[in-house]
Formats: C-alpha cells, sequence, structure tokens
C-alpha cells in the first residue's frame, strides 16, 4: 500500500511579509556621482576664473596697451623719420629693438606684428574691476565646491526608512502614513520626487519629499504610503489643448 506524502507547508503571500518588514532606502551612486561632477565643475570653473585674474586679464591688458602705444607712437614715429629723411636710420633702430620695419617703404601693421607672435589681433583692455571680478569668481567657484563636498559628506549616512505604518525621513522625522492628506506625484515619472503633506497634532501642516533618485527603493515607501493613503493624489496636470476638462486628477 503506497503511503500518500503529506503536502508541504504553503508560505505566507510576499505581500503579507513585505506589508511589515522595513524598508531601507540608502544613497544611491547616481547621487554621489552627480554631486561630485558638480563640485569637479566647481573647481575647473573657479581655476579657470582664477588664471583670467592671475595671468589671463593683465597680458590681455599688455597686450591692448602695446597695441596703443604701437598705434599712437611707434607708428607716427615712422612717418616723421620719413618725412625728415630718417627712416633708413629708423628702420635700423627699429630692427635692434626687435620691432617691425614695413616693407618697401610702407609702415609696418599691427596685424602682420601680431600674428608673428601669436598676439591677439584685438585684445581687450580690461579694466581694474574686471580683473578683481575674476578672483571673486574664482572664490565663489572654490567656495561651492567646499559646500557641495560639505553636503556629500552630511548626506553619506543618511537612509530613508519605511516601516508598517510610518516612515522615517533623512532628517529623523516621522511621520505616520494616516497623518498624510496630500500626495503629489506629477514629478513622479520624470524627477523621481513626490511630496506628501502630513498633519502634526492635527493642526499644523507640513510637507516631507521622498526621493526615488537620491534614495534607492524608496519608490517602495511611496508605494507603502499609498496603500494606507485615503486623500487627495495629485498625479498629473492636464496640458494645453490636451481636451482634458481637470487640471488635475484627484483620489479621494
Amino acid at each position: 500500500m503506497e503511503s500518500t506524502p503529506s503536502a508541504s507547508p504553503v508560505p505566507p503571500p510576499a505581500a503579507a511579509v513585505d506589508a511589515s518588514a522595513s524598508i531601507v532606502c540608502r544613497v544611491t551612486r547616481w547621487y554621489f556621482r552627480r554631486m561630485g561632477m558638480l563640485a569637479g565643475l566647481l573647481l575647473v570653473f573657479g581655476l579657470v576664473f582664477l588664471y583670467d585674474g592671475v595671468s589671463g586679464y593683465p597680458k590681455a591688458v599688455a597686450m591692448a596697451k602695446k597695441k596703443e602705444w604701437f598705434t599712437t607712437e611707434f607708428l607716427p614715429s615712422f612717418d616723421t623719420a620719413k618725412k625728415e629723411g630718417r627712416l633708413e636710420q629708423w628702420i635700423a633702430d627699429a630692427k635692434a629693438k626687435g620691432l617691425p620695419t614695413g616693407t618697401d617703404g610702407e609702415p609696418p601693421r599691427w596685424v602682420s606684428y601680431a600674428a608673428q607672435n601669436g598676439w591677439e589681433e584685438d585684445p581687450k583692455l580690461y579694466s581694474d574691476r574686471e580683473i578683481a571680478e575674476q578672483f571673486w569668481f574664482a572664490y565663489g567657484c572654490f567656495a561651492g565646491a567646499l559646500i557641495v563636498g560639505i553636503v556629500v559628506l552630511l548626506n553619506r549616512g543618511k537612509v530613508l526608512r519605511g516601516e508598517a505604518d510610518h516612515w522615517v525621513t533623512p532628517e529623523g522625522v516621522t511621520i505616520p502614513y494616516t497623518q498624510v492628506f496630500r500626495v503629489d506625484k506629477r514629478k513622479w515619472e520624470h524627477k523621481g520626487l513626490a511630496y506628501a503633506w502630513y498633519r502634526t497634532n492635527g493642526t499644523v501642516e507640513k510637507r516631507a519629499v521622498i526621493d526615488d533618485l537620491k534614495f534607492g527603493g524608496a519608490d517602495k515607501i511611496l508605494e507603502r504610503l499609498l496603500g494606507h493613503f485615503s486623500g487627495e493624489l495629485i498625479e498629473k496636470i492636464s496640458e494645453p489643448g490636451s481636451g482634458e476638462s481637470t487640471p488635475e486628477e484627484l483620489q479621494p
């Protein structure tokens, strides 16, 4: 007589387990990578501004003054020497100083002189204020990079945690799901952002942010929140010409 194998116990549904399990969302690598790129860009811009203040702008000013001297003093001296019959001596003196002498009795040209030395044809004469601004821009970029670095360090240990009947924000604020009376999901699809309004002490209204791009798995917390939710759900706004009659979709 064959014995009938006993049926193995059926495990509880996964949903029942997940409904009471803690959801721990840590800061994503994407967030750190994005912040790192931002800090890097600020540092690069700061170095560029610093270079312009220390070297770039002063060199341009020196070239602009040289061009002004070339136009207002050097070229008139050529014309004077030519009128007075001293052109050969003028050319000899110019060559000794490494200055252009022109060709076939024609005066030298700044364009040719600048091109020969790799200078700008039309250098800008920056003011002292414009030069000083480069240092301020550089300091601002360096300060911004430092602030981004501090923000990254402050966010390293932050978590967004969801429990069975509440969630805890990265700042440590505990929010029962039952206190939420409005959820805005209009930025969820494209930016991974949802906003939840809740009341503390029955009267004071506050807003919390659920950021799925910054905290990996935040979508599970939002899903759990909506499972306990019976307030106003704002999902999208109709675009002009879309033919939709209501500005927002609401779920009671």
